[in-house]
């Protein structure tokens, strides 16, 4: 007879393992779990694809649960009403803007993305690619207190086939490779700082009108394998690192989502005709 307590652990053991399980091999691997990820997992998660995020900090969500300067409140362009509705979110419009308490949003994204089957793993820290056929493939992932406290214990890997930086402002993944001479980015520091074109010191001023327009904009496959959203495109792209608010993120998400969805789509529907004409 099993103690409580054995029954509990077992329990808790047995379900992580098989959700690890489940993502050793991926359609879609995400570093990172703030607004633009939970966004793409939840659009993704609902057309059947196999998607995961890891996030390295222990709550997901990003800098949703702040709001501005920690008042728990953040704003959204009035372009995202359906998608709130759909999501059955609370909100307050304001001519051409909409108020929403973060807290509510945050748990919004969160429960729609782990309810419509997207994997979530807290206190995950993707530490490098995988690369296979010059296209990225996966990722190699550790816990983050490993990381931080830089012990020597080696990494696992996940396999996919398309991952995504949302990492934010540092755009860890997109690092990976530049410090590698992989790919070069004239606009971007390995440093995780951004590098603006004209004047110096650009990097650091507010413009929310363009920073919307620009975080979407730039949301695209960077590299064979590898797309950028969010901040982690603002970076990339050199644009106005305080500008985009929490609409940017969410818009950018649902943008990428629909690229590697159709990538997918285009990919299977072609791995399709070549087992066909291989049955005849």
């Amino acid at each position: 007879m099993l103690r409580k307590d054995t029954l509990i652990s077992r329990l808790i053991v047995e379900s992580f393992f098989k959700k690890l399980g489940e993502a050793l091999v991926l359609d879609v691997a995400v570093a990172g779990a703030g607004p633009s990820a939970l966004a793409l997992g939840i659009e993704l998660a609902k057309k059947g694809w196999k998607v995961a995020l890891f996030e390295a900090k222990n709550e997901p969500g990003g800098g949703i649960w702040g709001g501005g300067m920690m008042f728990n409140e953040l704003v959204v362009e009035a372009e995202l009403e359906e998608y709130l509705k759909e999501l059955d979110v609370r909100y307050r419009k304001v001519d051409d803007l909409i108020v929403i308490d973060s807290v509510h949003f945050a748990s919004a994204l969160l429960y729609h993305a782990t309810k419509n089957g997207a994997l979530l793993f807290n206190n995950v820290y993707v530490e490098d690619l995988v690369m296979y056929d010059g296209k990225v493939s996966g990722v190699v992932v550790n816990w983050t207190p490993t990381v931080r406290e830089r012990l020597h214990v080696d990494p696992i890997t996940i396999v996919a086939k398309y991952v995504v930086d949302a990492t934010g402002h540092p755009a860890n993944l997109v690092r990976f490779l530049v410090r590698r001479g992989v790919i070069k980015l004239e606009n971007f520091r390995v440093d995780g700082g951004v590098k603006i074109a004209g004047e110096p010191g650009n990097e650091f001023l507010m413009d929310a009108e363009n920073g919307e327009r620009f975080v979407v904009e730039h949301t695209k496959e960077i590299y064979p394998g590898l797309y950028v959203m969010g901040m982690a495109a603002v970076s990339v792209g050199g644009g106005p690192r305080m500008g985009p608010i929490f609409g940017g993120m969410v818009l950018s998400g649902l943008k990428a989502a629909q690229l590697i969805h159709e990538k997918l789509i285009l990919e299977t529907s072609n791995r399709d005709e070549t087992n066909e004409k291989v049955r005849v």
